[in-house]
C-alpha cells in the first residue's frame, strides 16, 4: 500500500541511525571506491577508443624520430609517414638508413625524408647532437619528436656483475641521448610556440616497483618518466606537449633478445600493433599505457602487493640470468 511504502522511509532513516559510525564510514568508503573505479575504467574506454586523435600536422609539418631503423623507432616512422609528416631519421646503422629512407619514400612519395648516423654510446654523441643534428634541424619545422632510441642489458646481470663499459652506454643512450634531443629540439618548438615530444619510456620503472637484475635499465628509464612528467609541466603553458609512453613487453629484436619473447600474443603486441594505438594518445596525458592489453595488465598489477611483484620479478630474473 502507498501509505506502508511512505511509512517504511522513516524506519529505514532510524534504522541507519542505530548503526555504528564506523559501519557507516566504511561503507562509504567502498561505495567513493566502487565509484572512482568505474569512473577510471570509462576515463580509460574514452581515452583508448573513443576520443580522436589529435592532428599531428598542426604540431608542424616534421617529425623527428630516433631509434628508427627497428621496432617502435621504425613502425613510427611509417606510421607518421602515413600521417603526412615529413621525416628526420636518426639512428646508429647508415646503411640501414638508407634503405629504411628509399622503402619510406617509395610509399608515401610526398613525404621528404632525412637521415642522420648517430650513435648515441659513442663519446662524440653529445658534439654530434650539439653540431650535426642542430644544425639539421636548422629551418625544419619539427613539430613531433619520438625519443625512442634505448639500450638494455645484453642479459640479466646482477649489480656488481654489470661491466662499465656495458652500463655507461646504457647511461649514454637511454639518459644522454634522450635529454640532448630534447634540448636540441624544444629551442626551435618554443620560438614556434607549439610541438609534440613523446619519450619512450618502460614498464620495468613504472608498472611493477622494482626490476631486479635490470637494476640500472629500470633506473635510466625512470630518469625517462620523471624527466618528461616534469618538462609536461615546464612547457604546456607553451604549446608544448610532452609525454611519456610506457609500454610493456612489445614483439621486438630487443625483447626476443633479453625476455624470450619469440612471438606477438594478445598482451604482447607486434611494434606495428603498438604504435597503432600510441599514435591516438600523442598531445594529450603527461604519462599513458597506449596499448590496451598493457593497460590491463598495470591494472592487475596495481593491486597486487609489492612484495609478490618483487618476488616475482626477482625468480624472472634469475630464471633468465640461468639461460643467459
Amino acid at each position: 500500500m502507498p501509505g506502508q511504502k511512505m511509512a517504511s522511509i522513516p524506519n529505514c532513516i532510524d534504522h541507519l541511525k542505530t548503526q555504528p559510525a564506523w559501519i557507516i564510514f566504511l561503507s562509504s568508503l567502498a561505495l567513493f571506491s566502487v565509484f572512482n573505479k568505474c569512473m577510471l575504467i570509462l576515463q580509460w574506454v574514452f581515452r583508448a577508443f573513443i576520443r580522436s586523435p589529435k592532428d599531428l600536422k598542426t604540431y608542424g609539418s616534421w617529425a623527428l624520430v630516433t631509434g628508427s631503423t627497428d621496432g617502435i623507432g621504425l613502425a613510427f616512422a611509417f606510421k607518421l609517414a602515413e600521417k603526412g609528416l615529413n621525416l628526420l631519421l636518426v639512428s646508429r646503422n647508415p646503411h640501414r638508413l638508407e634503405r629504411i629512407s628509399g622503402e619510406i619514400q617509395a610509399k608515401y612519395p610526398e613525404i621528404q625524408v632525412k637521415i642522420l648516423d648517430l650513435e648515441f654510446s659513442s663519446d662524440s654523441a653529445v658534439s654530434r647532437v650539439d653540431g650535426a643534428l642542430t644544425e639539421m634541424i636548422q629551418g625544419l619545422d619539427i613539430g613531433v619528436l619520438i625519443n625512442n632510441v634505448g639500450i638494455t642489458y645484453p642479459g640479466a646481470m646482477y649489480f656488481h656483475e654489470v661491466g662499465e663499459n656495458i652500463w655507461m652506454n646504457l647511461v649514454k643512450v637511454n639518459v644522454l641521448g634522450t635529454t640532448h634531443v630534447t634540448k636540441a629540439v624544444i629551442r626551435g618548438m618554443i620560438r614556434r610556440g607549439r610541438g609534440a615530444i613523446v619519450n619512450i619510456g618502460s614498464g620495468a620503472a613504472i608498472v611493477v616497483p622494482s626490476h631486479p637484475l635490470y637494476a640500472i635499465y629500470a633506473a635510466s628509464k625512470a630518469y625517462v618518466d620523471q624527466l618528461s612528467r616534469s618538462l609536461y609541466l615546464e612547457y604546456k603553458h607553451c604549446g608544448i606537449d610532452i609525454q611519456c609512453q610506457v609500454p610493456l613487453y612489445v614483439s621486438t629484436k630487443m625483447a626476443s633478445r633479453v625476455a624470450f619473447v619469440e612471438n606477438p600474443s594478445v598482451f604482447i603486441p607486434t611494434a606495428q600493433q603498438y604504435v597503432e594505438a600510441a599514435i591516438r594518445y600523442i598531445g594529450y596525458e603527461s604519462r599513458c599505457t597506449p596499448y590496451w592489453a598493457h593497460y590491463i595488465q598495470w591494472c592487475f598489477a596495481s593491486v597486487v602487493p609489492d612484495s609478490l611483484l618483487d618476488t616475482w620479478r626477482l625468480s624472472i630474473g634469475r630464471r633468465r640470468r640461468r639461460v643467459t
